[in-house]
């Protein structure tokens, strides 16, 4: 069975740029599954590769999660066809964690533009890891942070990031 161990974070600032690579163009769409069912979702990366990946109920950090390679169009047509508005866009930073661990670090588009993460995957939940002073707080066990999540409410409906924009305007 496969399972994933991830530690996810909000991004303080972009200091973590100097260490990143170029960065790729993801966009995932979501099926509805409804509440209690395992997230499905299909990806398209960089334009040129495509999974579908189904991912169970998360305890704690672990959760298990079974990826698949697809074609392109088929991804394509299952984003079209089957996702509808529950689509995020970001571009994925690999950032070096050391001892072999790597940063995901994502900065999403459209109606999520303005938020960063970073992630990382752990070979085990105790494994210790560096955490770079770049990382703000610690977003693992909430749920208003899972992709998703975003998918059906993006970042930038939320009324606590409409309220801090108006906000900074309002200076």
């Amino acid at each position: 069975m496969g399972e994933e161990i991830e530690r996810k974070f909000l991004v303080r600032n972009d200091s973590w740029r100097a260490a990143a690579d170029r960065g790729r163009h993801f966009i995932q769409g979501y099926f509805d599954g409804g509440a209690g069912a395992p997230t499905m979702r299909v990806r398209v990366i960089g334009g040129d590769e495509a999974r579908l990946t189904v991912k169970g109920k998360p305890d704690g950090v672990r959760r298990s999660e079974f990826e698949y390679p697809i074609p392109v169009g088929d991804a394509e047509a299952m984003l079209r066809e089957f996702c509808g508005t529950r689509v995020v866009e970001k571009i994925r930073y690999l950032v070096p964690a050391g001892g072999g661990l790597m940063w995901e670090v994502d900065e999403y588009c459209g109606l999520n533009c303005g938020l960063f993460t970073a992630e990382i995957e752990l070979p085990a939940e105790d494994t210790p890891f560096v955490k770079p002073r770049w990382l703000g707080k610690e977003v693992s066990g909430d749920p208003a942070y899972t992709n998703g999540s975003l998918s059906r409410r993006p970042w930038t409906t939320r009324p606590e990031v409409i309220r801090a924009a108006a906000g900074k305007r309002r200076k």
